[in-house]
């Protein structure tokens, strides 16, 4: 079958009745007064008729802007969860006409080095440098040259704008909504050891901490567990935390896999989850929360308000951007928490 032959601008001119002239300041947006309406309209219904298309990278060659935002990334657009950065950063692309062009480096330099290569070449407006996890980066030097922000991480230099999560604020709320259950011996399970510089961890215990301050309890290092954010290590802790005389009645567990196995844990104890102790996680996992029994009660990750917010900064003038945007997490609330017993 004959390949059918790409329509011409000076096709499009033909039809509406008007000079390519005019049929290019339409469709580049700059005509302004200088082209009415009507015609306008004749040279659009034109363009639909013969299926014109205009050259874009034509077009980046005159404007030196390509309409693209490139989107690098370790593993987010590998990832069924963080892919959700990659989600919020399209939908307001292409509300705004551009489009992405994402690579997963997967943390390896020379795949990350060509990869900002390509992304100057093909003449992006600017780059979302993105995180699947939160944490402290060193932006690489390559980026200088092109207008970047900092998604779902941080810049350790401070020199680049940088998108993230309230983890503090996040992990207050957690803690709160415990308090507000009635719930004063409140465990927490972190997802990281206390020596560990991630930021999720840090902010998370902080904010448990700050609510249980503000409530008058006192901070209880017998309820305190940390483990690596894994099943296995919300199942061994839960059971810790339940070995003693005086268990927990409720868990803030620092993300959704630890809650996971806080469940398995309770269940092997013959104990239920909300009646006999609350659970609540952190990251709203799209493939655990909504299907654990009951349904967990947890703070979402704010994936693509922060992708978002980093994209409009790169569409405005990132120069006067704040160093440092924090997101909040929202509660997510399903069954895992109930209101504590009152004991006789």
């Amino acid at each position: 079958m004959a390949r059918k032959a790409t329509a011409t601008m000076w096709q499009v001119a033909e039809l509406a009745g008007v000079s390519q002239a005019t049929v290019s300041l339409v469709l580049n947006n700059t005509g302004g007064s200088r082209v009415n309406e009507a015609t306008r309209e004749r040279v659009m219904d034109a363009v639909r008729q013969l299926g014109y298309r205009t050259n874009a990278f034509a077009r980046s060659l005159r404007s030196g802007e390509s309409g693209m935002i490139g989107f690098i990334s370790d593993e987010v657009a590998s990832s069924p969860f963080a892919g959700r950065l990659l989600k919020g950063a399209q939908l307001l692309a292409w509300e705004t006409g551009n489009v992405i062009l994402s690579v997963d480096t997967f943390t390896e330099p020379d795949l990350e080095a060509a990869a900002i290569d390509m992304m100057l070449s093909y003449r992006v407006k600017g780059v979302v440098y993105a995180s699947m996890y939160h944490r402290m980066l060193d932006v690489p030097t390559g980026l200088d040259a092109v207008p970047t922000v900092i998604v779902n991480a941080q810049d350790r230099a401070g020199r680049v704008p940088s998108v993230f999560p309230d983890e503090e604020l996040g992990g207050y709320s957690a803690t709160r909504q415990l308090l507000e259950a009635g719930h004063t011996r409140i465990a927490m399970i972190n997802i990281q050891p206390p020596e560990s510089d991630l930021p999720a961890g840090i902010g998370r215990l902080a904010g448990y901490r700050r609510a249980l301050a503000e409530a008058g309890i006192p901070d209880d290092p017998r309820l305190l567990r940390s483990g690596n954010g894994i099943v296995e290590d919300g199942l061994a802790l839960t059971l810790d935390l339940f070995s003693g005389e005086d268990p927990p009645t409720a868990i803030f567990c620092g993300n959704d896999r630890t809650a996971w196995g806080a469940y398995r844990a309770l269940e092997s104890l013959g104990l239920r989850v909300a009646e006999d102790c609350s659970i609540v996680g952190f990251d709203n996992h799209e493939m655990i929360a909504p299907f654990l029994d009951p349904g967990l009660t947890t703070i979402e990750l704010p994936y693509e308000q922060m992708a978002r917010q980093a994209l409009n900064y790169l569409l405005g003038d990132v120069s006067t951007a704040p160093k440092q945007t924090l997101v909040e997490c929202s509660p997510i609330l399903r069954g895992s928490v109930a209101n504590a017993k009152v004991h006789a």
